[in-house]
């Protein structure tokens, strides 16, 4: 017990977690589960928000050390709305993604937070970007992550398909989700989901018990 209590005292909150980012004809979905832990053992918080909007129509999911998350989006928010005063429009996905890349290579000794970036823009729509931890940045028609995300690389693997509807791409990510939140005992609570369109943004929360049910638990 006193083993435990000292590891979460050094490892600190993390978002053990499942994040992805879903492109569909027209727009992009990001979503993430809401459960926060110590240390990988303990839950802390079942009520994170882990979707981060660093622009308009651009947002990020965190996993990893909560703190770092934090202070990286928080420095990312800043630079972004500065490039885009610079720039007089509105800054482009791979921009906002890019300065994300940054701060985690060039700190990639002390970070321990990756990130998924989603977004839509003008030049070219919707984008999906994925941080990885050490500051690799990759473009992709969908990214999950966290530590669910293990147990549904299978299903998002059989189940993506490119120009997929708004209806279809929000039930392929509630599946997602659940079938990670249903296996991963760091991850749980609600599902946070956020569509992104040219039209705007609009938040969709899905409390737990009303997931979808894959299995008898």
């Amino acid at each position: 017990m006193d083993r435990h209590y000292m590891d979460s005292q050094i490892k600190g909150v993390s978002t053990g977690t499942t994040i992805l980012a879903v492109t569909f004809n027209g727009g992009v979905i990001i979503g993430s589960d809401s459960r926060a832990s110590m240390g990988g053992s303990y839950v802390s918080s079942k009520t994170i928000n882990k979707l981060i909007q660093v622009h308009d129509r651009i947002f990020c999911c965190i996993s990893g050390s909560l703190a770092d998350a934090q202070a990286v989006t928080k420095t990312a928010k800043f630079q972004i709305s500065l490039h885009s005063i610079q720039m007089d429009s509105p800054p482009l996905v791979k921009a906002a993604a890019s300065i994300l890349k940054e701060l985690c290579y060039n700190n990639k000794e002390e970070l321990q937070a990756g990130f998924i970036t989603a977004g839509w823009d003008k030049k070219k729509g919707p984008q999906v970007y994925t941080v990885a931890l050490g500051g690799m940045l990759l473009n992709l028609p969908f990214a999950i992550g966290g530590s669910g995300s293990t147990y549904i690389y299978g299903y998002t693997d059989a189940k993506f398909k490119p120009d997929m509807s708004r209806e279809e791409c929000l039930q392929f990510a509630t599946n997602a989700l659940a079938l990670a939140m249903g296996r991963d005992n760091v991850s749980g609570g609600v599902a946070h989901l956020v569509v992104i369109t040219e039209g705007g943004v609009e938040h969709v929360v899905i409390p737990g018990d009303k997931l979808p049910k894959f299995n008898d638990e």
